[in-house]
């Protein structure tokens, strides 16, 4: 019967796993398109798409838990600029990666669309050129 199954419920919790690969220095990205929170003046829903990179250190998030922990924000009012820099936070207390940067691209709320776009950096810590393969040659 549909519904009836176990559902998980909404957390703040963040679970992580150790990273396979914490000797080299590579980008994990994610895209989460059904975000949702209220809008604190309104009471409305906002919906954003979020995109989330990072540079792990020792640490991974758990997708299982972040999926929950944004489920978390759905009947919660929050400004974009301060639910965006929220879960930046809590993701760098969690995973403490090298690099993170969130970007959240909210739907238009009174004729504007908004993209927040917060980063943490480690200190010290410097990106690694990025190579550059160039364009394939025709014969």
């Amino acid at each position: 019967m549909l519904g009836s199954g176990a559902r998980a419920a909404a957390t703040k919790a963040l679970e992580t796993f150790a990273n396979p690969n914490a000797g080299r220095d590579y980008v994990i990205r994610m895209e989460i398109p059904e975000f949702t929170c209220l809008c604190p003046k309104t009471g409305q829903p906002d919906f954003a798409t979020l995109h989330l990179e990072y540079v792990p250190d020792a640490k991974c998030v758990e997708l299982k838990s972040l999926k929950l922990y944004i489920w978390s924000f759905r009947n919660e009012g929050r400004f974009h600029e301060a639910v965006t820099n929220e879960i930046l936070d809590d993701l760098v207390a969690a995973t403490r990666p090298r690099f993170m940067r969130l970007t959240a691209e909210f739907l238009v709320r009174g004729g504007i669309y908004t993209t927040v776009e917060a980063d943490y950096r480690r200190k010290g810590w410097t990106a690694p050129a990025r190579v550059d393969l160039g364009q394939p040659q025709a014969d």
